[in-house]
């Protein structure tokens, strides 16, 4: 979801305190404050919360200037001069890998107009309190290097400017000295090793954080800010499991590296180390090494899954001539000794093959690991097992032992689970020993996670150097994307009916694919985006589901990537006519095809790779792609044509409208709604249409196929909500949100009547549009334009406009005798603060948000925001559903009709 955010902005405190910063000649502060926990051994450790150092970025205060009212408390501060990239940078430099996790803001401007002034006016919304840094918005960016390509690593920091605060190498004067005190936040064994080669090479001096405190620290933010962290992993199977904040703790956090340390969490900067063992990755590796000749830690990895355990180790079948032990719970393929039965075999080491001893290994310590982690979650009474460490590392089959482990040794009663973020916990939680990194604000809302194309690090492998700019992305593409191998080649899965697994079979391949590091793709961009909050209308958000259609049925999954793939020729072509048809558009184009049919086929592949997969998520992917490849608005001449065609013949709509009765003016009106509904270009059967008639003919020719009863169809309830019946008039609703749907006819013929209809009416109304372009949709940008253009027709459109702010610069001259008539209910614009054809209403814009506190009725149209999404989803108010099916698999699935059938969905509060 996307949000247009606002100019660098600060509170006044820290503009005082800045400047005092300033005359004393300091351009940092650092705090060189050493901390460490000399813990190495068992015992158990009590650890405190994370020291903060006082390292910030400098802030640029020439011509900063109170922005807004100045009798506000905290008036909010803007920086014109500040530098778009304000960072952070933290590292965690392991023994094979170097994670770095680093903040930028480099957002775009919105432009705060008079309609958004009168707007906050009147709903009440504030600029609140943005002393925080991150708050102001920006972005969390997750990044891999292998430790023996350090130089890279370097390279990579220096090409940002990283370790300068990320300030635009445009503008940065590359001779200028570097502050001698300036740091970067670091912990791993490498933070010690390698800070020599940094102070040389960068200047900088690595301030390192103890590991422990990193891991736990970054553990508890991804667990409660990030909604689709942890899963369950069972036979080839993720799961993600939603975790209430205030359920979290306590919990154990099981971290596999060379050794194992267990550590109870009980809360922000509150934890011990219960436990621990000697066995673990390196002792896997280091056996492996020795047994296989093995080179890597991921070749031994990919044996282990070509092998079969039961040739070498002793399995209770075994003992049992191939019987279970059904007295005590175990069955014939459980194992019983590993390796045991190279005892009684007269066999050498050659004879057994390298695979099966990579297998039996795997099982061997996987078990062992998590046996004792279960008995000491059961020992302390944890509920929840969280584990991570390099011996992860994403791997699906490592995942499978650890929790099948769990699940037998429990008998079902716990779970393991696992972070997808897991690699960088370590670096996150060094990032937040920063004093001013401002995430501990943060909550769950205000987090969206972008998937762009990571390139050079798609696949779990570094291609060369970092990429500078979208022209080295593209080229990328087209040198390594083309061939579609680094993106979608799998590892080749062990053979059906493999033996001696411990109690299950070998893990399907859907979603079990070995790769050198599963979260190549998974991991995206953090996007801080403090603006958004939880739509408060919802009945209950901790139970609301925006996604209608469930993808993790495989042939669901496999018919809407097929739509999606036929329909992108096509909005290939749209994008590049809009940018003029260019040789440089059209080469964006042609990447951009081939990014997201790369990202299809990643999620084909493994679904729950970007997290908890439906098919908003899809959609709104491809216009996330769309505009990385600065494609900004692919259908804007296409708006723009469909809009004029619509107010060319508003007037004659209105005084057809005009001319009829109540109640056959409700009917009409809520037909013409459903009639319009049908132009959507995300639609093929609609695209088909376009090419048979003109945008009137096709609404003329929907609007009289409208013949009631519709497939679903409670307008006859509505209609006595609104109208009453007998002598008994209802009381009018106090504000409607009316969410608006697809350019042109849509909004002009359709929602735009009914919003006058209810403005007549004595209600409050607010039109809800697209923060970004999606298709066709009309954007919060783009409705007050059409808004005052369709105002010229009706009086009750013009006061109401000019009461809600939205003719503030225009039609001065028309409005001369409105003047004074404060009495007019106002007609509101607000952005919902997404760029998508459908809404996740768990995270919304704050505009909408102060809108709805007042709001009694919300009518949801189209299919991206009633049906594909919110379709089962229930409200603190009256909701009305409108759309027309333009999809024969989704009529089919969802209210089993046909393309075009019409749904009329109203569920009113009581």
């Amino acid at each position: 979801m996307a949000s247009l955010t606002e100019d660098p902005v600060l509170g006044i405190n820290d503009i005082k305190e800045a400047e005092e910063e300033t005359d004393k000649g300091t351009t940092q502060v650092v705090k060189t404050e050493e901390v460490g926990q000399s813990e190495r051994d068992m015992a158990p450790v009590t650890g405190n919360s994370i020291h903060r150092s006082g390292s910030r970025p400098q802030l640029d205060l020439s011509k900063a200037a109170i922005q807004g009212n100045f009798e506000e408390r905290d008036p909010t501060i803007l920086l014109p001069n500040q530098s778009d990239d304000l960072s952070h940078l933290a590292l965690d430099i392991g023994g094979s890998l170097i994670k770095l996790v680093y903040f930028s803001r480099h957002e775009d401007q919105s432009i705060d107009d008079k309609r958004k002034k009168t707007l906050k006016e009147r709903l009440g919304i504030s600029n609140g309190n943005r002393r925080s840094y991150p708050i102001l918005g920006g972005r969390l960016h997750f990044v891999k290097f292998e430790t023996h390509k350090i130089n890279e690593c370097l390279d990579f920091i220096y090409s940002k400017q990283l370790h300068r605060g990320g300030m635009d190498a445009r503008i940065w004067n590359p001779d200028a000295p570097t502050n001698e005190n300036s740091v970067i936040k670091a912990t791993g064994g490498g933070a010690y090793k390698f800070a020599d080669l940094f102070k040389e090479r960068l200047g900088v001096s690595l301030d390192k954080e103890d590991e422990m405190n990193c891991l736990v620290s970054g553990a508890n933010f991804l667990l409660k800010a990030i909604r689709h962290e942890a899963f369950t992993h069972m036979e080839g199977h993720k799961e993600f499991v939603q975790i209430d904040q205030n359920e979290l703790f306590p919990y154990l956090l099981v971290n596999i590296g060379s050794g194992v340390s267990m550590i109870k969490v009980d809360g922000d900067g509150k934890f011990q180390r219960i436990s621990g063992t000697n066995v673990g990755g390196g002792t896997y590796w280091g056996l492996g090494k020795l047994l296989t000749k093995c080179k890597s830690f991921d070749e031994l990895l990919e044996l282990s899954q070509l092998g079969d355990n039961s040739t070498i180790d002793m399995l209770v079948g075994d003992i049992y001539g191939g019987m279970d032990y059904s007295k005590i719970g175990l069955s014939a393929s459980t194992i019983a000794s590993s390796f045991g039965k190279a005892i009684s075999e007269n066999k050498e080491l050659e004879d057994y093959s390298p695979e099966d001893i990579s297998l039996s290994l795997l099982r061997m310590i996987s078990y062992n690991i998590g046996q004792i982690s279960y008995l000491n979650a059961l020992r302390f009474g944890l509920k929840r097992i969280f584990f991570g460490g390099f011996f992860i590392r994403g791997h699906a089959y490592t995942m499978d032992t650890i929790s099948f482990a769990v699940q037998f040794w429990s008998k079902g009663d716990a779970q393991a689970m696992f972070l997808r973020h897991e690699g960088f916990l370590g670096a996150l939680g060094a990032f937040m020993s920063y004093e001013k990194h401002g995430l501990d604000d943060l909550m769950v809302h205000h987090l969206v996670e972008r998937f762009p194309m990571g390139a050079p690090y798609t696949g779990g492998k570094i291609h060369g150097p970092p990429l500078g700019d979208l022209n080295e992305k593209i080229s990328w593409m087209e040198k390594f994307v083309r061939k579609g191998t680094e993106i979608t080649a799998p590892v080749p899965m062990a053979p059906p009916g493999t033996t001696g697994l411990g109690g299950f079979e070998v893990p399907s391949s859907k979603g079990g694919t070995l790769r050198s590091d599963a979260s190549a793709l998974n991991i995206g961009v953090l996007h801080l985006v403090p603006t958004l909050e939880v739509f408060p209308l919802l009945a209950d958000p901790k139970m609301y589901e925006p996604n209608t259609i469930d993808l993790s049925d495989h042939g669901e999954l496999e018919y809407w990537f097929t739509v999606l793939s036929e329909h992108l020729p096509d909005l290939v072509d749209k994008a590049v006519a809009s940018e003029g048809g260019t040789d440089d558009a059209k080469r964006r184009g042609d990447a951009f095809a081939r990014a997201f049919s790369a990202h299809l086929a990643r999620l084909m592949e493994e679904p729950a790779a970007y997290g908890k997969l439906g098919l908003a998520n899809l959609l709104e992917l491809r216009e996330e792609c769309l505009r990385e490849f600065q494609f900004v608005d692919a259908y804007r001449s296409i708006k723009q044509r469909e809009n004029e065609a619509s107010l060319a013949v508003f007037a004659d709509l209105l005084m057809e409208l005009d001319s009829m009765t109540e109640e056959t003016r409700l009917l009409t009106l809520i037909e013409g709604v459903l009639a319009a509904n049908i132009f959507d270009w995300g639609s093929r059967a609609c695209v088909d249409l376009y090419h048979k008639g003109t945008i009137i003919e096709i609404y003329r020719m929907s609007r009289n196929k409208m013949q009631r009863p519709w497939r679903v169809d409670d307008f006859d309830v509505f209609k006595e909500r609104m109208l009453g019946s007998g002598d008994k008039k209802p009381r009018p609703h106090k504000r409607a949100l009316l969410f608006v749907d697809n350019a042109g006819a849509d909004v002009i013929l359709g929602m735009l009547p009914l919003a006058r209809e209810l403005l007549r009416r004595g209600t409050e109304v607010v039109l809800v549009a697209n923060s970004l372009p999606a298709l066709n949709d009309l954007t919060a940008m783009e409705l007050p334009e059409i808004v005052a253009e369709a105002a010229k027709h009706c009086d009750i459109l013009r006061r109401a406009a000019e009461a809600g702010g939205l003719l503030v610069d225009a039609m001065v001259s028309t409005l001369d005798d409105c003047k004074g008539n404060s009495s007019s209910v106002p007609l509101m614009v607000v952005e919902n603060g997404c760029g998508s054809p459908c809404i996740d209403l768990r995270q919304v814009s704050s505009e909408l948000a102060a809108a709805a506190k007042e709001a009694d009725l919300i009518i949801l149209e189209g299919m991206g925001r009633a049906l594909h999404t919110n379709f089962n989803a229930r409200f603190k108010c009256d909701a009305l559903k409108l759309a027309m099916v333009k999809n024969q698999r989704l009529a089919e699935k969802l209210i089993k009709g046909n393309i075009y059938d019409c749904v009329c969905r109203y569920e009113p509060l009581s």
